[in-house]
């Protein structure tokens, strides 16, 4: 069992030292509840160790509506994770991806790694004009 079969008490939610280690959708949603520092470390953790994206993309959404900036970067990038190695994402990550910056880390690997069929539009329009500049500044190559 990783840190996310341990207590809230066992994790070191101040410094954030094995919150990489988590793997439990509900540690996390937990500590969202408790307002614990460090929560979207966590959110990246369970990104990275839980096998299954259906239990992973709503805590992910949880950490992209998130008031602290912080947390919504990192849920991007837990989201970049789950791209890269689930090959999917929902809905509800896309339309609060949507409200983010472009160029990020979810951006490229959603991109990269979800059927493109089942990306938006938006995404589609940012990745297609992003080749027409580097074509355009490089058109003999």
């Amino acid at each position: 069992m990783g840190a996310g079969g341990g207590t809230a008490g066992g994790l070191d939610w101040r410094g954030g030292s094995n919150l990489l280690a988590v793997d439990r959708p509900e540690v996390v949603l937990a500590a969202f509840r408790r307002g614990e520092p460090n929560v979207g470390v966590a959110v990246i953790g369970l990104a990275l160790h839980h096998a299954g994206p259906e239990a992973v993309l709503p805590v992910v959404a949880r950490a992209l509506e998130s008031a602290d900036r912080e947390v919504r970067r990192q849920g991007v990038i837990a989201l970049a994770h789950v791209a890269r190695l689930h090959r999917t994402v929902d809905r509800r990550c896309l339309e609060l991806l949507h409200g983010c910056p472009r160029g990020n880390e979810a951006d490229d690997d959603l991109w990269s790694f979800v059927p493109h069929r089942q990306l938006p539009l938006w995404l589609w329009r940012h990745h297609l004009w992003e080749r027409l500049v580097e074509r355009m500044r490089r058109p003999f190559d």
